[in-house]
């Protein structure tokens, strides 16, 4: 996969990405290379024998995992996962594209619960929200009530309404920031991602947003744990949980709780193999 092209990929058995390299363009940062490939900073910093501030260079080449577990899509067309800041939309071929994501800062939470697209719009217009003009007020900038299609506007090229009030995918002009919680309220994808996606849905599509900080599945004869941090402090898997929900599934003979508890101590936000051997 190139983490500088779009994002898709075909699921076999509720997993997506994978371990590839790719090579760093001029004027590339760390950063813009975790938000379009839907890695930690930390896991690609660790992996190339990297540390802070993570310089790079002009046709490095970089090793990268972005392996996710893709969550139950059973009955909608598109999930949203808050803490795994991915996107999933499966497509009636069975192509499931995922896409790394923005959602709402933890000051800002986006809301989770069942959704249906109201709204396209190319070349939006963004009408500033109250809350949010008071918030430029308060850190002291200019405050906008409203912003014109251009490259300034930060809802990017495209818009997608939800029947969420006030809730919507959308573009952005600052493609570094996606792959993190740093919007308010809304699922900020890449330029490239949202025209994809834009493309794809339709006004009445259906979808939902959860809050799943830890999944687990199995994959052909293996299993895969998943875990991330907990940023909107509504809890997460204990590794108890995470031993019963294995247990539940049938596959608890088969899993390597040694390797459960590495994972879900470092919540590195990638899907990692912990198959007993």
């Amino acid at each position: 996969m190139n983490p500088l092209g779009p994002a898709t990929l075909i699921v076999l058995l509720q997993l997506v990405g994978g371990d590839f390299t790719t090579t760093v363009r001029p004027g590339a940062s760390l950063t813009s290379i975790a938000a379009r490939s839907g890695s930690n900073i930390r896991v690609i910093g660790e992996a190339n024998g990297l540390k802070p501030p993570y310089n790079l260079h002009s046709g490095q080449t970089l090793k990268i995992n972005n392996r996710h577990i893709v969550p139950d899509l059973e009955g909608t067309e598109i999930v949203i996962n808050i803490p795994q800041q991915m996107l999933f939309r499966v497509g009636s071929d069975g192509v499931v594209q995922g896409y790394p994501m923005a959602a709402g800062k933890s000051s800002w939470k986006t809301p989770t619960g069942n959704f249906t697209v109201v709204t396209m719009e190319k070349d939006p217009t963004w009408d500033v929200p109250l809350s949010i003009q008071e918030e430029m007020r308060r850190e002291g900038k200019p405050v906008q009530t409203r912003v014109p299609p251009s490259p300034e506007n930060p809802l990017g090229a495209f818009w997608i309404g939800l029947s969420m009030p006030s809730i919507g995918i959308h573009g952005t002009n600052a493609p570094a920031s996606v792959y993190d919680l740093a919007t308010h309220g809304c699922v900020r994808l890449h330029p490239d991602d949202i025209k994809a996606l834009f493309s794809q849905v339709a006004i009445g599509t259906k979808g939902r947003i959860i809050y799943e900080p830890v999944l687990i599945t199995q994959s052909m004869n293996s299993i895969f744990l998943e875990a991330h941090s907990d940023p909107y402090q509504q809890g997460s898997l204990s590794f108890d949980q995470v031993r019963e929900l294995a247990r539940s599934r049938g596959y608890l003979e088969a899993v390597d709780l040694t390797a459960v508890q590495e994972v879900l101590r470092r919540r590195d936000g990638i899907a990692h193999n912990v198959t007993r051997r």
